[in-house]
């Protein structure tokens, strides 16, 4: 944060003047208000000026008057701590309005000043200390709707309060016996791994997303620690400069110093992350040489397919065979999210999320027995063709233009953004130049190739990810040894799988089933990129093998990938200090990539996560290109030749992979918590409204486009609305999209005439009665 960096060159620079405003006796407190580095020291107050970039005098407001012997700031709003009487404490929400301090005095607090630790918790304020009679309290208000102090569940022992924090969705406190306990409401308070030194500081500071920084007397030297609120571990990280600090506060890189002796103020910062050591020249030729080989086979099929086909542009002429379809399947889907955001997800919790692979596994056996060879024997391109035969043209093009929204909107930029920061969690390496070299080289060859392309890259990037994979858990099983990962997460139950709870805001194994049905079977359809696929084999009986080879490798892969993260779970909490606080919870996978393996196997698994990545991202460029072309270029243009068909999906191909490195770019600049979720979200509140009317149209001869439309519309608020209010899990967004698609959508049917055209072969109730159509163009 650039006033962290202003403050340190400041206060080095204007020593003495700083010392002399503020006292040689003065306490300091440092924070930061509306952004602004801001020093309490008595009566006095300083403030970086914007203009000259010096201290200056900030004149107090009344409501602020007094001595602040505390301050905890959240962007641009600041909680200070001030003593009210003897037994009761101020607490004043500061900020900074046309470079003057206005404060808001909060309902007073009835905790004894100098026992009082105050820690942001969300949008709210979390105070705990004692009050009047000595006993323990913990008290929570929102400064933006509360007008009293809530208590909350209190730590049990009564020891006295010494440092208050919330991270990672969790509440931290370190008592005065030196114990440290974690609070989280579905397991209350729980003993978790003590300091293993006084504290020499109640300032506490964030680090990353899963972090704490603490300042620890070690043998009276003040010494920087983090403790890591995932594996539950300690890290010495480096000794401060001075044993007596009068102030700390977090920066970028770790903790800033601040230390008043006679008469001079001085600073130092103190880094807490690792180095990184980059990748070596074998590392780097391995990952040209792939890249290389990407590129060229592109070339290779634009110079043997270049006949302006169509049909061989989108489908490969229908000569994919089952098991290229079904890797490649594998590989459209899967990408980077699994690659890293499922390392990440299972570090972070356990295998819960793993069951949605399990049920999905069964709704593939399904599709592939009944569903693959009743859309193969339609011989579309777009599968939304079949939406525009079962109603009409708006409903195919109000699904596309959806379809279309999601995977720009929710997974190109996640997908394209996740290997940008394993590259720079590994190196440093800047991310958006990552993002434009893979963006670049996956359009390139997606763009010149078409679908062959897209399916022979896919295959062997499918061998090249799952190879990295399992030499990175190999490598993990014989650093730590088996039977201490074994032993550690048992111990932590990070394999636990099955949730059999009720809760709708929990991955429960009903929400999984319920996914299963809704989407794995009924709304199969709606994706295109596994479509084209299953389009692109010759027969109904090889678009059944590709589902049923899809299925087969999905749940080992899962297993695989989940494995990673609990493994480096068992690795870090051996070797606390060889992660970099500062990184997001979705890079520790890379990072020990990069800092962990071997040179030149850097290189081959680096290779797999840019394969995880490319091998998605060239599915989805094409299959958006695909719909463009063919459900709004081909059937809205007048005639249109398979040549200008095939010219207009190439410049698509090129325009859908820039917006997407566009989204990966701004998502660089974001603090996301978790890709996964993120991705689990967006998918339910973009794709579940027009998947259910594949459905709606299979299963019912009653249903019409103007039933169909009404659904999707009101299916797309409904769960808006409740992805607003946070009502469920994520992942039933998607259910429940797709039910009120399903109900909405056929009760208003009954309001308006049944179809008039005719069903043969559109439903399951009519599919026997025509033949299979003839082999349908784009054109």
């Amino acid at each position: 944060m650039r006033w962290l960096f202003a403050l340190l060159m400041l206060l080095l620079a204007n020593p003495s003047y700083a010392a002399g405003e503020i006292g040689q006796k003065s306490g300091i407190v440092l924070v930061s208000i509306g952004g602004r580095p801001t020093i309490f020291a008595g009566p006095r107050t300083l403030a970086i000026d914007p203009q000259t970039r010096r201290w200056r005098s900030l004149a107090r407001p009344a409501q602020i008057d007094g001595t602040v012997i505390a301050a905890v700031a959240q962007q641009e709003r600041t909680a200070l701590v001030q003593p009210a009487a003897s037994t009761s404490t101020r607490i004043v929400i500061a900020t900074l309005t046309d470079g003057r301090l206005v404060g808001r005095p909060l309902p007073s607090l009835p905790l004894l000043p100098d026992s009082t630790r105050v820690a942001w918790d969300g949008g709210a304020l979390l105070a705990g200390g004692l009050d009047e009679r000595r006993r323990s309290r913990l008290l929570r208000i929102d400064p933006s709707a509360q007008l009293t102090w809530d208590d909350v569940p209190v730590w049990p022992g009564g020891a006295a309060l010494a440092a208050l924090d919330v991270q990672n969705r969790a509440r931290f406190v370190i008592l005065s016996d030196g114990r440290q306990m974690r609070w989280r409401s579905n397991e209350g308070w729980v003993a978790v791994q003590a300091p293993p030194h006084p504290l020499v500081s109640n300032v506490v500071a964030n680090a990353g997303q899963a972090h704490v920084l603490y300042a620890l007397d070690e043998a009276g030297a003040a010494t920087l620690y983090s403790y890591n609120t995932i594996t539950d571990a300690w890290a010495r990280r480096r000794p401060l400069p001075v044993a007596s600090p009068s102030a700390l506060a977090a920066t970028t890189g770790g903790m800033l110093v601040v230390s008043l002796d006679r008469g001079v103020l001085r600073s130092w910062t103190v880094s807490v992350s690792p180095p990184r050591p980059g990748l070596a020249a074998i590392d780097l030729a391995i990952i040209a040489i792939y890249m290389l080989a990407m590129l060229a086979m592109g070339f290779n099929f634009y110079s043997r397919t270049r006949a302006d086909n169509a049909d061989e542009f989108f489908l490969g002429n229908r000569r994919i065979p089952f098991w290229a379809a079904g890797l490649s399947m594998f590989a459209g889907t899967i990408g980077s999210v699994n690659y890293l955001a499922y390392p990440a997800k299972s570090f972070e919790t356990d295998w819960q999320y793993l069951m949605s692979k399990a049920t999905y596994v069964g709704a593939l056996i399904v599709v592939a027995i009944w569903l693959a060879p009743f859309f193969r024997r339609l011989n579309m391109v777009s599968v939304n063709t079949y939406l525009e035969d079962r109603f009409h043209l708006g409903i195919r093009l109000l699904a596309s233009g959806l379809w279309i929204m999601l995977q720009l909107g929710a997974r190109m930029g996640i997908i394209l953004y996740l290997p940008a920061l394993a590259i720079n969690s590994m190196t440093g390496i800047d991310i958006i130049g990552c993002i434009v070299v893979v963006g670049v080289f996956t359009i390139v060859y997606t763009a010149l190739g078409g679908m062959r392309a897209v399916v022979w890259t896919d295959v062997v990037q499918v061998f090249v990810l799952i190879g990295g994979a399992l030499f990175a858990i190999g490598y993990i099983f014989y650093d730590v040894g088996f039977a201490n990962v074994v032993d550690t997460t048992a111990a932590f139950h990070k394999t636990r799988a099955i949730n059999l709870s009720f809760d709708v805001t929990q991955p429960t194994i009903w929400t999984f089933l319920v996914l299963a049905v809704l989407e794995g079977i009924l709304c199969f359809p709606r994706d295109q990129i596994v479509m084209q696929r299953v389009l692109a084999t010759s027969t109904p009986k090889e678009a059944s093998w590709s589902i049923l080879t899809f299925a087969a490798i999905l749940m080992p892969s899962a297993i695989l990938f989940y494995g990673i993260g609990t493994a480096l779970f068992a690795f870090y909490r051996a070797h606390p200090g060889f992660l970099d606080p500062q990184l997001p919870i979705d890079a520790v996978f890379p990072t020990f990539i990069g800092t962990q393996l071997p040179h030149g196997v850097v290189g081959m698994v680096v290779a797999g996560v840019l394969a995880a990545a490319m091998g998605v991202l060239s599915g989805i460029i094409n299959s958006v290109a695909t719909l463009l072309s063919v459900d709004f270029y081909a059937r809205l243009r007048r005639a249109p030749t398979q040549r200008q068909i095939v010219r207009f999906s190439e410049v698509a191909s090129i325009v859908v992979g820039l917006i997407g490195m566009g989204i990966a770019i701004l998502l660089s600049r974001l603090n996301v918590h978790s890709l996964l979720d993120l991705t689990i979200e967006l998918g339910g509140v973009f794709g579940g409204s027009f998947a259910g009317a594949f459905p709606l149209g299979m299963f019912s001869t009653r249903t019409n486009w103007q039933g169909a439309a009404i659904g999707i519309v009101v299916s797309a608020i409904v769960t808006g609305a409740i992805w607003a209010m946070q009502a469920v899990h994520p992942y039933l967004y998607l259910a429940i999209a797709i039910f009120v698609t399903l109900v909405v959508g056929y009760l208003a049917s009954l309001i308006f005439p049944p179809p008039q055209r005719s069903l043969d072969g559109l439903t399951v109730f009519t599919r026997a009665r025509r033949s299979p159509p003839a082999e349908r163009s784009p054109a």
